[in-house]
């Protein structure tokens, strides 16, 4: 059992009282879960502040409680601390608590605003082909090997984090691959953590309705290769005008990958079909199932990371030529009449543009693309119209839709949205509030040969409405309104 003294080991203690030497039987950041042994962290979340249950925990039987502010009254039979940012505390301790798992394995983070889940779930399958025991933690899913286990953040909360950690070095997992998201830097959910690599895949406006200001994001991407330790690699797409920015203060060994300029790890696209990629990568040419340019960086970073942890480059580029993409990323099926219908989580302006992009340069003239798209509620407002702009631009039909509205009025959603429609786009652009009738009258609308993009949920198999998720799933319901048309 640890003692708390030997968990508080890293933490910077400000202030002490009582003994630190009692066992603990458990951390939590939640009062609801204080029993006797547990000790307590009072974190100022995003909804409600910890320090507000301090009482509460110890009435349960806290054996410490660990804060930035200590309580007016204190209780004799337990233990507390103050220290500066509860937060980093709490990562501190977790991982100290379950043995510093990340330095058990090598942990290698990918961020930036597209392309970390779609990186990470090729890091997993390319290690796990190449006979590695593998960890991953991304938006869609963690898994442990084949073992998946639902996720519900796009990075862990510290705790869950370090016991996920630990349950793969148990199970033999020599890497984990991870998302790590913008969120989880300023919620310091990763403080604690050691790192052997960090991948930056790019960064455009998202999230501004949390970090208010496109400075503040890019501030909070950066903190994760300023935390990266010397002995790691810090990979950098060089083709993000922002790349530099990242590494200046980092420790790290920095490389860079491109596939405009001469860097370290070049690739170039010869063909891009709906079939897939064939691409000149580091002096071979390959043939990848994956569709369109963003995908050609996605498979280069992971055959980059994998080089940079030794492996062998031809073994690797054999692997890679044989992987799918991960669920809801470019996933498509293609219906009786030739329809081909194109799945994809594209929720920001910039992986939008990417992926209307591709699917540009990959029709032929006679193909038109018919997009549905919608913006999620409580989020930022502010991509809404331009969105919409994207869409129109880019498509020979929209139909502007739904995509969880939790606690807004869809109805006031699709009017932000219809500020981007421009006069000369009006006819081509229809809104149908209902997602799943706004799917049914695009596939109505395609042709043999055509192509519909239902972009924004990707691998969600859910509408999120008033704080209830309600079943739903882009792809199937695509594959069910095909074969109730006879298309």
């Amino acid at each position: 059992m640890q003692v708390l003294q030997n968990i508080l080991q890293h933490v910077p203690v400000l202030e002490k009282h009582g003994s630190l030497n009692v066992p603990v039987t458990a951390i939590t950041f939640d009062s609801r879960q204080v029993q006797q042994g547990v000790v307590f962290v009072a974190v100022r979340g995003v909804q409600a502040d910890g320090h507000a249950y301090i009482a509460k925990a110890v009435e349960a039987g806290a054996a410490a409680i660990i804060c930035e502010e200590l309580p007016v009254e204190l209780n004799e039979a337990v233990a507390y601390v103050l220290v500066k940012d509860s937060s980093q505390a709490l990562g501190q301790m977790a991982s100290a608590f379950y043995g510093h798992p990340s330095r058990k394995l090598k942990l290698v983070g990918v961020t930036g605003t597209n392309g970390k889940t779609t990186s990470v779930t090729l890091l997993h399958k390319l290690f796990r082909e190449l006979g590695y025991h593998v960890g991953m933690l991304s938006t869609v899913q963690n898994q442990i090997d084949e073992t998946v286990i639902p996720s519900t953040h796009t990075t862990p909360d510290a705790i869950a984090l370090n016991a996920l950690l630990d349950q793969m070095v148990k199970a033999g997992c020599a890497y984990c691959f991870m998302e790590v998201s913008s969120h989880a830097m300023v919620q310091q959910r990763v403080a604690g953590l050691t790192f052997a690599g960090g991948v930056f895949t790019n960064i455009t406006h998202d999230h501004l309705d949390y970090h208010k200001t496109f400075d503040e994001y890019i501030k909070a991407k950066k903190s994760f290769f300023d935390m990266l330790p010397a002995g790691a690699f810090a990979l950098v797409n060089a083709d993000d005008k922002r790349g530099t920015v990242m590494v200046q203060n980092t420790k790290a060994a920095v490389h860079y990958f491109s596939l405009r300029k001469a860097t370290e790890f070049k690739a170039r696209i010869l063909d891009n079909t709906l079939q897939g990629l064939h691409l000149e990568l580091d002096g071979h040419e390959i043939w990848c199932k994956l569709i369109g340019a963003f995908n050609a960086y996605n498979l280069l970073g992971a055959y980059a990371v994998a080089v940079l942890l030794e492996e062998d480059p031809v073994e690797t580029l054999t692997v890679l030529s044989s992987l799918n993409t991960a669920a809801g990323r470019f996933d498509y099926v293609v219906s009786a009449s030739r329809i081909t219908g194109i799945v994809d989580y594209a929720h920001t302006p910039d992986a939008l543009e990417n992926v209307l992009n591709t699917i540009q340069q990959i029709r032929t003239p006679l193909q038109k693309v018919i997009t549905v798209i919608g913006c999620g509620g409580n989020r930022d407002a502010a991509k809404r119209p331009i969105m919409a702009d994207i869409a129109c631009r880019l498509s020979d039909k929209v139909i502007l839709t739904s995509d969880n509205p939790r606690f807004e009025e869809p109805q006031a959603i699709l009017e932000d949205m219809q500020k981007g429609v421009k006069p000369l786009d009006f006819k081509k652009t229809l809104t149908v509030a209902d997602r799943r009738e706004a799917i049914r009258t695009a596939c109505m609308l395609a042709e043999a040969d055509d192509i519909v993009l239902v972009a924004g949920k990707g691998h969600e198999t859910y509408q999120e409405v008033k704080g209830v998720k309600h079943p739903f799933d882009d792809k199937q319901v695509l594959q069910e309104t095909f074969e109730q048309l006879g298309k």
